[in-house]
C-alpha cells in the first residue's frame, strides 16, 4: 500500500525523464553494441573494414570523452536550462548517427563518433539531475530504482532489435537510433518541465572553472585517488563487453547451437530473432547482459546488501572476472551465454556498490564533489579498453590477422585487402588455396593460434583490481569501511 502511495507522488516530469532515458539508452546501445562490428567487419557486408587498432582508437577516445565531459556539460546545463540542453543533445545525437552512417573514412568516422559522444555528454548529467530534483528522501530509493530499470530496458531493447535488423542493412541500425531520439524530441516538448527558471549569477565559464577546481581539490585526497586508479582496471575489463566481445563472437563462436535450442522449443521465436543461416547475431547475444540485469538485479542487491560495500565490490568483480573468462574462452554458444550470465551477476554486485562506496567514504560536506569524480576511472577505463581491444586484441585474437600469419607461414600469394578486395575476399581466397572450407579454416586458426588466450588478459585485469582493492582495504585504509 505504501509502495502505491509513493508511486502517486512522482510528477509528470519524473516519468517523462525516465521515458526519455529509456529511449536514449535504446538509441545509444542499439548503435553502440554493434559499433565495433560496423567498424571492423568486411566492407562487402556494408561495414567499414577498419583494423582492430583503428576501432580501438575511435571507440576508446570517443567513449572516454563521453564520461569525462559531463563535469563541464553539467555546469553548462545549470546555466542554459535542462530543456535546451536536451534538445541540443538530441540534435547532436541524430546528426552524429547520420554522419556515422554516411562517412566511410577513418578520419571522418572518428570525427562523427566524437560528435555523437559530445551529444551523450550533454545528455548524461541532465537526466541524472532531473531524477534527483524530482524525488525526495521518501521517494528517492524507488525513484532511482525505476531509473536504473529504464536504463536496462533500453539497454536490452536497443541491441536486441539491432541484432535482427542489421541482417537487412546497416543503415537500418542508424535509422532506428535516430527514430528513438526523435521520440525523445516529442516527449521533451510535450511533457518535460524545466526546473531551471533563471540563468543569472556566475557565467558558464566561471561555473566550469569552479567545477574543475572542485575536482582538483577532491583528488588531493590521495587515498581516494588511489581507489579511483585501482578501479580503472575494473572498468577496462568491464568495457570489453562493448569493444571486443561482439567481434570475438562474430569471428569465432558457433551461435547456431543456441538457435537450434530455441527452435526446438519455440520455432517462431528462433526464426524471429535468428539469421537466415540459423545463428544468433553477436549483438543479440550481447543484449542478454541487460536482460539478465532486469531479471536478477533485485535479488542480487538483496544478497549483497549484507556485505560491506568494498567487500561486495571485490566479490562482484571476482565473479565478473569468471564471466569474462567464459565469454572469451570457447566456441560453444551456450558456454558464451553462461559467461554473459556470470558477467552480469558480477556487474550487478559490483557496479552499484562502486557508487555506494564513493558516497560512504566522502566527507559529509563533499559528497557531491566525490560523486562527481567517480566517473573519472570510467573514462580512463574506456580509453585503456580501446587500446587493448585494438592492436593487442588484433595480434592475439583477430581472425584476419591470424589468417595473414598462416598465409605468410605457408608462402601463399594473396592480394592485400583493399577497396576492391575485401576481408571476406581474402578469407575465401585463402581457404581456396589451402583446400579448406570456411569452418575448417576457422578451426585450424583456433587450434593453432589460440585466440581464446585473450581471456587471460581481460580476466587478469579484473582479478588484479580485486587484489589491489584487498591490499588497499587492508593496508591503506587499515580498517573496515
Amino acid at each position: 500500500m505504501s509502495f502505491l502511495r509513493v508511486f502517486r507522488k512522482y510528477s509528470a516530469t519524473f516519468w517523462a525523464s525516465n521515458v526519455i532515458e529509456l529511449f536514449e539508452r535504446w538509441a545509444w546501445y542499439g548503435f553502440y553494441m554493434a559499433f565495433a562490428l560496423y567498424l571492423v567487419n568486411s566492407k562487402d557486408t556494408g561495414a567499414l573494414g577498419f583494423s582492430q587498432a583503428q576501432k580501438g582508437i575511435i571507440m576508446g577516445t570517443g567513449s572516454m570523452l563521453l564520461y569525462l565531459l559531463p563535469v563541464i556539460t553539467g555546469a553548462i546545463a545549470d546555466k542554459m536550462g535542462y530543456k535546451r540542453m536536451l534538445f541540443l543533445s538530441f540534435t547532436l545525437y541524430v546528426s552524429g548517427f547520420f554522419m556515422i552512417k554516411s562517412f566511410d573514412t577513418f578520419g571522418w568516422i572518428f570525427f562523427a563518433f566524437i560528435w555523437t559522444c559530445v551529444g551523450g555528454a550533454f545528455f548524461k548529467p541532465v537526466i541524472s539531475a532531473m531524477i534527483s530534483r524530482t524525488t525526495n528522501e521518501e521517494t528517492a530509493s524507488i525513484g532511482f530504482g525505476i531509473f536504473y530499470m529504464m536504463v536496462n530496458i533500453g539497454g536490452f531493447i536497443g541491441p536486441f532489435i539491432t541484432g535482427i535488423i542489421l541482417q537487412k542493412s546497416w543503415d537500418y541500425v542508424f535509422y532506428t537510433s535516430m527514430l528513438a531520439i526523435g521520440v525523445n524530441y516529442l516527449i521533451t516538448f510535450l511533457f518535460f518541465r524545466d526546473p531551471i527558471s533563471q540563468t543569472g549569477g556566475t557565467s558558464i565559464g566561471r561555473s566550469i572553472l569552479q567545477a574543475l577546481h572542485n575536482i582538483w581539490i577532491t583528488l588531493l585526497n590521495w587515498k581516494y585517488l588511489l581507489f579511483l586508479v585501482i578501479m580503472i582496471l575494473f572498468w577496462t575489463a568491464f568495457n570489453q563487453l562493448y569493444y571486443s566481445f561482439p567481434v570475438f563472437v562474430d569471428q569465432w563462436v558457433d551461435t547456431g547451437v543456441i538457435y537450434q535450442g530455441i527452435h526446438s522449443v519455440f520455432p517462431w521465436l528462433a526464426r524471429a530473432i535468428g539469421t537466415s543461416e540459423g545463428t544468433i547475431t553477436a549483438v543479440t547475444l550481447s543484449s542478454m547482459d541487460s536482460f539478465f540485469i532486469i531479471i536478477f538485479q533485485i535479488l542480487v542487491s538483496a544478497f549483497v546488501m549484507r556485505f560491506r560495500p568494498l567487500a561486495a565490490m571485490m566479490g562482484g568483480i571476482l565473479v565478473l572476472a569468471g564471466g569474462v573468462g567464459l565469454m572469451f574462452s570457447g566456441q560453444n554458444g551456450w558456454l558464451i551465454l553462461l559467461g554473459i550470465l556470470v558477467f552480469s551477476l558480477g556487474e550487478m554486485a559490483s557496479s552499484p556498490k562502486f557508487t555506494e562506496y564513493v558516497g560512504r567514504i566522502a566527507p559529509e560536506d563533499k559528497k557531491a564533489l566525490y560523486m562527481g569524480t567517480s566517473f573519472l576511472p570510467v573514462a580512463a577505463g574506456h580509453q585503456l579498453a580501446g587500446w587493448l581491444s585494438g592492436g593487442v586484441f588484433e595480434r592475439i585474437a583477430d581472425k584476419y590477422y591470424l589468417l595473414h600469419l598462416e598465409v605468410e607461414r605457408r608462402g601463399l600469394h594473396l592480394p592485400e585487402v583493399s577497396e576492391t578486395f575485401s576481408k571476406n575476399d581474402f578469407w575465401q581466397e585463402a581457404a581456396r588455396q589451402m583446400g579448406l572450407n570456411h569452418a575448417e579454416l576457422n578451426l585450424l586458426l583456433w587450434e593453432n593460434y589460440h585466440p581464446s588466450h585473450i581471456w587471460y588478459l581481460f580476466s587478469g585485469l579484473a582479478v588484479s583490481a580485486v587484489v589491489f582493492l584487498w591490499l588497499y582495504d587492508r593496508f591503506i585504509l587499515g580498517r573496515s569501511r
